[in-house]
């Protein structure tokens, strides 16, 4: 990581870019408002806001460092969750080997913050993000990227964008996960094919075997860990046909991992047999970093292993009443803009009113419009307008995304740092 990078974002200024910040702070550098350690409930934060637990983040990174490696796995967490360096820096920190990334875009943040290895969980065929990846690979002999290939086609676009390339660009041919599922190539034969094209051109480097377990269909963990098995039998009959022996390389990567079915990727890559060259077992799993409350705090899975830890919801997203028009109904001054929502809406939790918090009884959000979200209310609900309402959210991977600069609180609400995004 580059901590000169790392310390021109305390540099930037607080305006009218950042949403749910004081309105007095315009002015000061991120730097100078951390410094302050203003208080989230008392020293002028606007609704909507949406605030990170400091110690809920510290504690879910401590987990899936030691998970990682009780387990003899390389970790390298998903950066699309976040896209946030300062939380690259701190995963990296914890253990992490690199960076997973899904679009080029996505690359060249990663870059401009020092990231020295990136795993792209996707076929890159896009000449102009192609030569700028060939062009950091030349010019940075400690830069580490690898890619997917899923087709013969992908190989050809990707052997006529590098022409003349220093470096060859390290791949890794990924096995879908089945009839229906997102991308991969869907058979054996098929990635033997694609394995072939890639040694048949000098640009490319066939360094593994690679896939997403969270698309086989109908996952349960009988299915998901045959999945897998095809997916450490594939690298074992690349590994038996020599296909990696003339690549002139270190290790073998074997690479899955989401947030749904790591516990499954544990298991079965713990049984992958010597091969010719040592095993990089590279999980990739991404939402750990926030959790969540509602889609991953169902499918995590220390659900099914509880012994090995828990992860904890770690966003809070607080929005005040602004209507209460009946005994049912109330509104809060967030919505859709502020909010995930493609799986479940947030989650109403906690109450505050003169400084006293509560639990959020008898309020269900039932609804979102861009801008409020729909209360539904019961006998029991004791709302008033101007009430702070403090709501889990679910889905980190569209959370994030809505918030450029997040302040990361104390339990008692002091403001210790501020997450900088980048979409």
């Amino acid at each position: 990581m580059s901590i000169e990078a790392l310390a021109r974002l305390a540099e930037e200024r607080v305006d009218h870019r950042f949403k749910g910040l004081p309105p007095d702070a315009d002015g000061l550098t991120v730097g100078e408002l951390a410094a302050q350690r203003r208080n989230l409930f008392t020293d002028g934060f606007a609704t909507p806001v949406l605030a990170l637990s400091a110690e809920r983040l510290e504690h879910n990174l401590e987990l899936m460092e030691a998970y990682a490696a009780r387990h003899g796995l390389v970790f390298a967490p998903h950066g699309k969750t976040s896209m946030a360096p300062q939380l690259f820096q701190r995963q990296i920190e914890h253990g992490a080997w690199g960076i997973t990334l899904a679009v080029p875009h996505q690359v060249r943040v990663a870059r401009a913050f020092g990231i020295e290895r990136v795993f792209l969980a996707n076929e890159l065929v896009d000449a102009a993000a192609l030569r700028w990846v060939s062009a950091e690979l030349a010019a940075d002999p400690s830069f580490r990227f690898v890619c997917y290939v899923d087709s013969v086609r992908g190989v050809e676009l990707m052997d006529a964008a590098l022409k003349g390339a220093v470096r060859p660009v390290d791949v890794v041919v990924e096995l879908a996960a089945g009839e229906g599922a997102r991308t991969g190539a869907r058979t054996e034969a098929e990635c033997a094919a694609v394995a072939d094209a890639v040694a048949a051109v000098p640009t490319l480097r066939l360094v593994g075997v690679a896939g997403y377990e969270g698309e086989v269909p109908r996952a349960d963990p009988e299915r998901v860990a045959a999945w897998l098995g095809r997916l450490v039998a594939l690298a074992v009959d690349f590994d038996k046909a020599g296909r990696f022996a003339a690549a002139g390389l270190d290790e073998i990567v074997v690479s899955a991992g989401g947030s749904a079915w790591f516990d499954a990727v544990a298991d079965v890559f713990a049984g992958i047999p010597a091969l010719s060259l040592p095993v990089l077992k590279l999980l990739r799993s991404g939402a750990y970093v926030s959790h969540d409350d509602g889609h991953y705090r169902k499918l995590t899975p220390f659900n099914r292993v509880p012994e090995e830890g828990a992860l904890e919801p770690a966003f809070r997203l607080w929005a005040q009443v602004v209507s209460r028009p009946s005994q049912e109904q109330a509104f809060v001054n967030a919505g859709k803009r502020d909010a995930a929502y493609d799986l479940d809406l947030p989650f109403a939790q906690v109450v505050r009113r003169d400084g006293a918090e509560r639990p959020a009884t008898g309020v269900t959000v039932t609804a979102l419009s861009d801008q409020h979200a729909w209360l539904g209310t019961t006998a029991e609900a004791d709302l008033e307008v101007g009430d702070w309402v403090g709501m889990g959210l679910s889905h980190p991977c569209t959370s994030f995304d809505k918030w450029p600069l997040i302040p990361v609180a104390e339990a008692d609400g002091t403001v210790v740092d501020y997450i900088r995004t980048f979409f």
